[in-house]
């Protein structure tokens, strides 16, 4: 368990053998949920940190029609709702599910405190990770934004290339299902949008290679 979160973002540069001694100063336990089972609900108090140990999670989020739209998969050792735990309005933003058989270590609140006290690089990560969630969760929000599909893809598509930062050549990082899935439609939907801007010649798409050829038509 030690050495796997040495690999967590939320102890990165602390070795094993402090994690282990830090470890023995507070309460902690490990649960397992079977593949499907709800671990937390949207809306649901935080009240603990939450580590992913073995299995990989899900977030997803449900609009008033009902439909289900993914946020974002969780594999181990990452850990959940990290920007939730503190604070006034301290609920699950999403609702996170096991994809598979999953084993999380689960902090209580005085236990992070206690690690934070006791290790400023734990803090300093603790901190650092708050942060990124805040800037994830505002992608997020500017990603929703768009109404339309396209809008969806062309903001996509312009995220990748700026991350990949090959003068248009972008290679997804996701399957057409996976993308469907984020996009919240049905993958015939996805498959037609993307002909269609391929069609208008706006990109050039192959498999997961795609051109973007008319920036200013995307944008």
């Amino acid at each position: 368990m030690y050495q796997l979160l040495t690999k967590s973002p939320l102890f990165a540069g602390i070795k094993e053998d402090e994690i282990k001694k830090l470890f023995s100063r507070i309460v902690y336990q490990v649960r397992s949920y079977a593949k499907g089972e709800i671990i937390a609900s949207g809306g649901e108090e935080c009240r603990s940190l939450q580590i992913v140990f073995t299995g990989n999670v899900k977030g997803e989020m449900i609009d008033y029609s009902g439909r289900v739209l993914k946020i974002e998969d969780i594999p181990p050792p990452r850990p959940l709702a990290v920007a939730f735990l503190f604070g006034k309005n301290n609920r699950f933003p999403v609702t996170i599910s096991a994809t598979e058989y999953t084993e999380l270590i689960v902090l209580p609140r005085n236990s992070v405190v206690t690690l934070m006290q006791s290790s400023e690089t734990f803090l300093t990560n603790f901190l650092n990770a708050v942060s990124n969630r805040a800037q994830f969760i505002s992608g997020k929000l500017r990603f929703l934004s768009f109404k339309t599909l396209k809008g969806k893809i062309a903001h996509y598509l312009m995220e990748l290339d700026s991350l990949q930062n090959n003068n248009g050549q972008v290679v997804l990082n996701k399957s057409h299902e996976e993308l469907a899935e984020l996009f919240g439609v049905a993958r015939p939907s996805l498959s037609r949008a993307l002909r269609e801007l391929h069609h208008q010649g706006i990109i050039e798409a192959r498999g997961r290679n795609v051109r973007i050829i008319n920036l200013e038509a995307l944008l």
